[in-house]
């Protein structure tokens, strides 16, 4: 198995497939500790069913490079949805879940309607669930891919303080005069960027495992926002490796593979936790 896995890492397809893996993972780690704490964790839900019907009405359309119109519809939902759940009757968990259904819904039909391929279920399946779109990437989505990473990292890295700051006590940083409206559109704008990413990795309808399962693992341990984020990008980077490589060496599905090796990880978390509660 050694000898087998050594000679696949020699494969381009299989290089620029951990490559994404990890800066993807490591990107949604960094903002899922900051969506889990504000409790607007299946924000990455309803985006990526959004990125879905993006990228069904980019694929009516012939679109050659469908992430020129994926990305910038999808950062706009993510604004919409955050000012419709601040400034209108409709909550934000409703709004999520209205415009979520909702382009998932318009994107399948449009596919009916206008199919442009002859495998109509084969490819709607690799987009909702990430089987093997991972391992067909070219050299200029890798890099894409790269640029769009680092990208979110500066941000994360620049406006970390603040970021922090809207975390934990909105109102309190308002107060101090913290922009906090901005901020929270900085985020939102943000996770969207990463959700269309991660389509690649997982499919659209496992994206909100990559947001979530690495930071409620890393809090079972830690308390503090920095321990808890350093954790989440290290554990989050480890299970994307883990489940990329299981996929190529099982033949399984690389997106619920991953998803399963984050599960795994919960668990072994929350044992260790109940532990580290009966020792002390």
């Amino acid at each position: 198995m050694i000898d087998m896995l050594r000679q696949y890492l020699t494969i381009p397809f299989v290089q620029y497939a951990l490559v994404v893996g990890v800066l993807i993972a490591l990107c949604s780690s960094l903002l899922g500790v900051t969506l889990v704490l504000k409790q607007f964790s299946f924000i990455g839900d309803g985006l990526s069913h959004v990125a879905f019907g993006a990228m069904a009405v980019a694929g009516v359309l012939h679109l050659t490079n469908d992430m020129l119109f994926v990305l910038p519809l999808t950062v706009l939902c993510a604004i919409l949805l955050l000012r419709t759940g601040q400034h209108t009757k409709i909550n934000g968990d409703a709004a999520i879940a209205m415009i979520s259904v909702g382009a998932l819904a318009m994107g399948y039909l449009l596919l009916n309607l206008f199919s442009v391929s002859s495998n109509l279920s084969g490819d709607v399946c690799s987009t909702l669930f990430g089987s093997t779109s991972i391992l067909t990437l070219t050299k200029t989505e890798v890099w894409l891919c790269t640029g769009l990473s680092c990208v979110v990292v500066v941000i994360f890295i620049l406006f970390y303080n603040k970021i922090f700051a809207v975390t934990f006590d909105e109102d309190f940083a308002r107060a101090s005069g913290t922009r906090a409206e901005a901020y929270n559109l900085l985020i939102a704008a943000v996770t969207a960027v990463i959700i269309v990413l991660a389509m690649n990795l997982v499919g659209s309808l496992l994206i909100s495992a990559l947001i979530i399962f690495p930071a409620m693992s890393a809090m079972r341990l830690f308390r503090s926002f920095r321990s808890v984020t350093v954790c989440s990008a290290v554990l989050s980077v480890t299970c994307a490796l883990l489940g990329i490589l299981i996929s190529i060496l099982s033949s399984t599905p690389v997106g619920s593979t991953i998803v399963a090796v984050d599960i795994a990880a919960f668990l072994i978390f929350s044992l260790l936790a109940k532990l580290k509660r009966k020792v002390g």
